[in-house]
């Protein structure tokens, strides 16, 4: 009998976590569809984001498992002494679909090609995950969606600029333009705190129906003021700029500011929505190798907040309904902080709690 590969992360062709490469999206069989959308037409600062979904693949194999010794499937979680997607990956359940065509000088039809993919991806009933690209691209994707649902934007800034100059398709305006798309009912918008922010975007922000927390007010009021705005039951697509965290932790973001969530923070208040709400869809933008340092560790994290996000939204109630298996809560388990076992209840209270001196 042969002996199995070691399949070292550096050889073979990356897809994300090794999945299965699809490109024909008329045949996808699965549960989550990974889809890259690598443009940065939308940038005003710095170019680049664009090598995000291949550089964001390329460190993803490093949580994928590799040699003989390592055939449990999914990825295991320390302090939960649990492991998470192991349905997923032992069956094939998620796939790369490869990038979106770029058609470059025309980003209207490359939006296009953005909506008529996820539009593909969701006919097949697997959930998005797509990687950006800068944030300009997830009006594309959220255009694709049919029901109403509710938009929950993290990031640094707003992203609600008015179109200057023509300039519908920039990475500063993608929310202003979802909140006109008919389908999505309600926008959050949380840990905006740049001194660059405008008062009249948020004058509009706010008059159109918006709610926006600042990062030291959800510091200071806590996990439960997003939650309590989810509305009970509708579907919620989440839109992540890689900004939203701090900015010593994303060396490789153009756009970056201090003062942000923590990866902890910013994860246990992901896991928490994973558990609250039907999360259907989200993305992760924003994220620039070419200004990234030696070690990738903005695509690095980009890819690990991806697979946890992923992990605890395939874990909830709706989405293992919507693929007929049977729900084991995570409501139930025990959530390890710190060394101490604590329920849901305890986590929100510990994250809400967290104010500014």
């Amino acid at each position: 009998m042969p002996e199995a590969r070691l399949n070292l992360p550096f050889v073979g062709i990356p897809s994300y976590l090794r999945a299965p490469i699809v490109t024909d999206l008329d045949t996808i069989d699965a549960d989550i569809a990974i889809l890259g959308v690598p443009s940065d037409e939308g940038s005003p600062w710095y170019p680049g984001a664009r090598m995000a979904p291949r550089k964001i693949r390329e460190m993803s194999v490093r949580y994928s498992e590799y040699g003989p010794t390592q055939r449990h499937g999914g990825y295991y979680d320390l302090d939960e002494d649990r492991r998470y997607l192991v349905h997923e990956t032992k069956n094939n359940r998620i796939v790369d679909c490869g990038d979106v065509d770029i058609i470059y000088t025309n980003p209207e039809q490359t939006m296009n090609n953005v909506s008529s993919s996820v539009s593909k991806i969701l006919d097949a009933g697997a959930l998005p995950v797509v990687f950006g690209g800068d944030h300009a691209i997830s009006w594309g994707v959220v255009r694709a969606y049919q029901q109403p649902l509710t938009l929950l934007h993290f990031d640094a800034h707003l992203d609600y600029r008015p179109f200057v100059h023509g300039a519908e398709y920039g990475n500063g305006s993608p929310i202003r333009k979802m909140a006109t798309l008919p389908q999505v009912e309600n926008v959050i918008q949380v840990g905006m705190r740049s001194m660059r922010m405008s008062q009249d975007d948020l004058a509009d922000a706010r008059s159109g129906g918006n709610d926006v927390i600042t990062m030291k007010q959800y510091r200071r009021l806590g996990l439960e003021r997003i939650l309590d705005k989810i509305p009970a039951g509708q579907p919620l697509y989440v839109s992540m700029d890689i900004d939203v965290l701090d900015m010593p932790l994303v060396p490789g973001c153009a756009s970056a500011e201090p003062d942000g969530f923590g990866y902890e923070e910013l994860k246990q208040t992901l896991f928490s929505i994973a558990r609250h709400a039907d999360v259907i869809g989200f993305d992760i933008v924003e994220i620039n190798p070419m200004i990234d340092v030696g070690s990738n560790s903005t695509s690095l994290l980009g890819a690990q907040l991806g697979l946890e996000f992923m992990a605890r939204v395939a874990d909830s109630e709706p989405y293992l309904l919507r693929n007929g298996r049977p729900h084991d809560s995570l409501n139930s388990r025990p959530t390890t902080i710190g060394g101490e076992e604590r329920g849901s209840s305890d986590l929100t209270g510990q994250l809400g709690s967290r104010a500014l001196s």
